[in-house]
């Protein structure tokens, strides 16, 4: 006992434990250093806007950011150029470590072709999930004389009736022939201020009315803006107890400008409608 104590207390003893210390440290020193060179510490680059390019474009862009891309994926939208990038994650601007994969949506050279589902026999709303499940939109709805109220009795694509398994491409509307019922042959006018544009058909479509015209003020100048652009405006407008006969147009006016909102009529001026008196119902 007396010799170990005596060894702990020794130079030699204390001699090789800064050795091993020593080597800890280098150790430690020499990976922190290793991983802050292959991780590139601190050093990011901002994404660059790939958008509007093609392949081979964004190919030279990125190779010369040190950057790496794939196509993720591919849809078809008219009025964007054919072949060309209109989406990417991450988004311009964001910052990445070299070699960072850069994933794109791109345009494609023609659009996909689906077949035509059969609807005729079920009701405007099993029709329009039906239509949509497939790529396709409900387009016009045409009220005809009919028993059953909603029920879609032919599928027409421009113009013309249109059997199911026809090819089309993906994302045309089909329209639809409905039966307008024997006891009620008008409908509420929703309110639609605020929503946006599509939140808008989409509730248009649920009132068993069609979407007219629908104008974009000049605060909408990008194809963003017009996603985000909200209703200020509607013809006919919104009144509780107005109706409407099924199928009539709702025109809409958009905007991103928030003082275009109406503000509400406190003083109960009873402001007329300016919309005719042949397109509506009051019960």
């Amino acid at each position: 006992m007396k010799d170990f104590l005596r060894f702990l207390t020794s130079k030699v003893f204390w001699k090789n434990i800064a050795f091993i210390a020593g080597i800890a440290v280098f150790i430690a020193i020499s990976v922190f250093i290793g991983l802050k060179i292959y991780t590139k510490h601190g050093k990011a680059f901002a994404v660059p806007d790939l958008r509007g390019l093609t392949v081979e474009e964004a190919e030279l862009v990125t190779r010369a950011r040190r950057l790496r891309f794939k196509v993720a994926d591919s849809v078809f939208l008219s009025h964007e150029a054919r072949g060309t990038v209109i989406d990417q994650n991450p988004a311009p601007n964001f910052r990445v470590k070299e070699n960072r994969t850069i994933f794109l949506t791109i345009n494609a050279m023609s659009p996909e072709r689906v077949p035509v589902p059969d609807v005729t026999g079920v009701s405007l709303r099993q029709a329009r999930a039906i239509i949509e499940t497939q790529g396709l939109t409900v387009g016009r709805l045409i009220y005809v004389p009919d028993i059953a109220l909603n029920n879609v009795l032919r599928q027409q694509f421009e113009g013309r009736d249109i059997n199911p398994g026809e090819m089309v491409n993906r994302g045309e509307r089909i329209d639809l022939v409905l039966g307008e019922g024997l006891s009620s042959r008008t409908t509420f006018v929703p309110d639609l201020l605020y929503l946006t544009g599509d939140a808008a058909r989409d509730k248009i479509l649920e009132s068993s009315l069609n979407l007219g015209a629908t104008l974009y003020d000049e605060s909408v100048d990008t194809a963003e803006d017009s996603l985000n652009a909200f209703v200020w405006r509607q013809r006919p407008e919104y009144t509780e107890d107005l109706q409407i006969r099924l199928g009539s147009t709702v025109d809409l006016w958009l905007s991103v400008d928030s003082t275009l909102l109406p503000v509400p009529d406190t003083l109960d001026l009873n402001i007329p409608d300016f919309f005719d008196d042949e397109d509506f119902i009051i019960q």
